[in-house]
């Protein structure tokens, strides 16, 4: 089937509501990170290094209280003390007790670095091997997704999710890891500690998971929203830029400036949305943080000076308070990093799902698992009945029939819509028929390989794209082996050598952007060297002179002759100088052939074809006789 050119716009956007398949899109993620599990182990290992050294620093502080400031015993397993000690030995012991926390932060601070590089560099390379298949596969995808797909949508793509998973991939994704193990081991070490006591100061963590899950929610909400809207953001932008000249032109500066306005007024909407519920977090989880604070210093407070312990538990001492005191502060602050970096993760899932996605799409053009590599062609080409539909029920094409011998020029004419373009993008497979078959020396265009088809088929279109690159490039694209002197030597078969020559660096001058800095006939003179240096065995030229002014094509019309010489060629064309010579012309009217002939047997009937050259063809007789 083929893709549908009038089917619904941006089939790139499924972000609304939860991702779709969260396992499935973590599986994909792993896809390309296992193969660099050896930096995700040496993180996850670093990880756990610099978490125990948190862990256990709390402790060592409820020591210090415990063991040197305040000497107790009983609770005092760092070192052998007793309540006579002398200030000088307290003083030795807390010595090299502060000596071992500095000794346990730098080494933390270390592992994280570490851990940090590890997760990185991982992350990095899973990273740019994503970019690559989304290059691949939107080189694999046919000419029906971008006939669907806005440039500037498919762009944000590479762009815009690929940043939000790269912002993730190493600080944000590292501390969530962290901040979730370190929120197990403190919890973990304070009941270990003192169960009731350890309850009561975890008493107001449930009212910190609503709140996280609440307004992480809401906002995950709003930045995927906000993604929707920078993607049509950067759709507005490519098509503005690209069609700055028909804005001016038609003084539409003010439109096109307010339309602009309005798509980035809705982006800026979602993303202050997003920020609200994101910002809205913070303090309350600070505000429930000062709360949880506040119940360990009273109850551990209360249970000192009292000298009563809880609920049967073992006596709290002022140094369990202070090591709690520490587990709760280091407890709040992974909470609300999780919380806040969660929602980024969430956005890098989302922007993974859209990737994935992109990656998932099957081309509408694909070749067959046996497909066959195409033999060197001839040049015969026969259309078999043949039926196409850019969507079901609404044919382009009905019933065309005909064949071209090797050699043979066909010229295809007929008003605007009746099928021209979509008949001859059959031919190099740019879409596939829904009936009938197109035949190429007997082959089954559909029973080889695309690329053994195209490589023998040289196309020049109404609009030439040129790279940013220099002249020489731009024809060697059409074949890349090619030496200056073959460039050069198609440059002078499509009569453009001599204008290459006085360009400011010849055929080493530079480009800009789709050949910014050349007349449109200069492209055109350019992209038909290029086809002309592939040495295809079918040609097509899709109005392939409509830009070029009537003295130039004069002068590239005896180069045309030696191009088609030899080679089956089929031409749309809109003037009768590319017609005349023509072996065979069809007249294409609402997607079928009503007439088909030579130029002088198709106006001796003054049917269809015969009209047409009355309204559209017969003022250029004139000057051309003249």
């Amino acid at each position: 089937m083929m893709g549908g050119l009038g089917g619904p716009r941006h089939l790139l956007e499924q972000d609304a509501g939860k991702p779709h398949n969260l396992g499935a899109t973590l599986a994909r993620f792993w896809h390309y990170f296992r193969r660099y599990w050896l930096g995700l182990v040496l993180a996850l290992v670093m990880i756990v290094g610099s978490t125990w050294t948190q862990v256990t620093a709390p402790e060592l502080i409820g020591q210090a209280v415990d063991c040197f400031l305040f000497p107790n015993p009983d609770t005092c397993w760092y070192a052998s003390v007793s309540r006579t000690a002398t200030i000088a030995a307290r003083l030795s012991g807390l010595g090299g007790l502060v000596l071992l926390l500095v000794a346990l932060f730098v080494g933390g601070a270390l592992l994280s670095g570490l851990a940090f590089y590890a997760m990185n560099w991982s992350g990095q390379h899973a990273l740019r091997q994503i970019r690559e298949d989304l290059f691949a596969q939107l080189h694999r995808l046919s000419l029906s997704f971008y006939a669907r797909n806005e440039v500037g949508n498919i762009m944000s793509r590479i762009t815009s999710d690929t940043d939000t998973i790269q912002q993730v991939l190493g600080f944000a994704l590292l501390n969530v890891i962290s901040g979730v193990l370190l929120i197990g081991w403190i919890v973990v070490k304070m009941l270990q500690a003192n169960v009731p006591y350890a309850l009561l100061s975890l008493s107001v963590v449930p009212l910190m998971a609503i709140a996280t899950f609440y307004f992480s929610a809401q906002a995950r909400k709003a930045f995927r929203h906000s993604r929707e809207q920078m993607g049509s953001v950067n759709a507005g932008l490519q098509e503005r830029i690209a069609g700055a000249r028909e804005v001016q032109a038609f003084n539409r500066e003010d439109e096109s400036i307010a339309q602009f306005m309005r798509t980035n007024a809705a982006n800026r909407d979602a993303n202050i949305r997003a920020a609200t519920f994101t910002s809205a977090l913070n303090p309350v989880l600070e505000a429930l943080g000062y709360v949880a604070i506040a119940i360990v210093v009273v109850v551990g407070g209360l249970s000192v000076l009292r000298n009563q312990p809880l609920l049967g538990s073992a006596p709290i001492s002022l140094g369990l308070v202070f090591a709690f005191l520490q587990y709760v502060q280091r407890f709040n602050q992974p909470i609300t990093q999780i919380a806040v970096l969660w929602t980024n993760v969430q956005n890098a899932i989302a922007g993974g799902e859209r990737i994935f996605g992109l990656l998932a799409l099957a081309p509408d053009v694909s070749d067959k698992p046996d497909a066959i590599s195409m033999p060197p062609i001839q040049g015969k080409v026969e259309f078999i009945d043949v039926e196409a539909a850019y969507q079901p029920g609404q044919p382009v094409l009905r019933g065309v029939s005909f064949s071209a011998e090797p050699g043979q020029t066909i010229a295809i004419v007929g008003p605007t819509g009746a099928g021209k373009t979509t008949l001859v993008n059959l031919i190099p497979r740019f879409y596939d028929v829904t009936s009938g078959a197109v035949k190429i020396d007997g082959i089954d265009v559909r029973d080889v390989t695309a690329r053994s088809l195209r490589a023998q088929i040289g196309i020049v279109l109404q609009d030439a794209f040129l790279f940013s690159d220099t002249v020489m490039n731009n024809i060697r694209y059409g074949r890349l082996d090619a030496s200056d002197e073959e460039v050069i030597a198609a440059a002078k078969l499509a009569a453009a050598h001599d204008f290459i020559e006085r360009l400011p660096d010849g055929y080493q001058t530079m480009l800009g952007e789709r050949g910014s800095g050349l007349s449109q006939g200069q492209r055109q003179l350019i992209a038909i060297a290029r086809a002309a240096l592939a040495n295809p065995r079918i040609l097509i030229l899709d109005e392939a002179t409509s830009s070029v002014d009537t003295r130039t094509e004069r002068l590239i019309q005896a180069a045309f002759d030696r191009l088609l010489e030899g080679r089956t060629s089929f031409v749309i064309a809109h003037r009768l100088s590319t017609i005349r010579n023509a072996d065979q012309v069809l007249m294409l009217k609402d997607g079928e052939i009503v007439e088909r002939g030579t130029h002088q047997e198709l106006l001796a009937r003054q049917g269809a074809y015969y009209e047409l050259y009355m309204s559209q063809f017969q003022r250029e007789v004139a000057p051309q006789q003249a």
